[in-house]
């Protein structure tokens, strides 16, 4: 989404409307999980940070400007609603 995507970002910083999410040590082995899992994509740690954030806190959605997201699955399952 180049700028557009960016611009967008900042917006939604400036509001707000969300909080930075750190890390548990399950989050981290689960990470690690994650990579393994989908080391023939491959994951980075950002992508799979994101996947154990969002299964911790029990919610598909997330905000990223990666295609990737598409593959993933939720709690091994299910499909992420990516916003934007």
């Amino acid at each position: 989404m180049g700028w557009r995507g960016q611009a967008l970002l900042w917006q939604f910083i400036e509001s707000d409307a969300f909080e930075i999410y750190h890390p548990s040590e399950n989050d981290m082995k689960r990470m690690h999980q994650l990579m393994n899992k989908y080391k023939d994509t491959p994951m980075d740690f950002a992508d799979a940070s994101l996947v154990a954030a969002a299964e911790s806190l029990e919610t598909n959605k997330i905000f990223t400007l990666d295609n990737d997201f598409h593959i993933y699955r939720f709690n091994d399952t299910g499909n992420f609603k990516i916003i934007p």
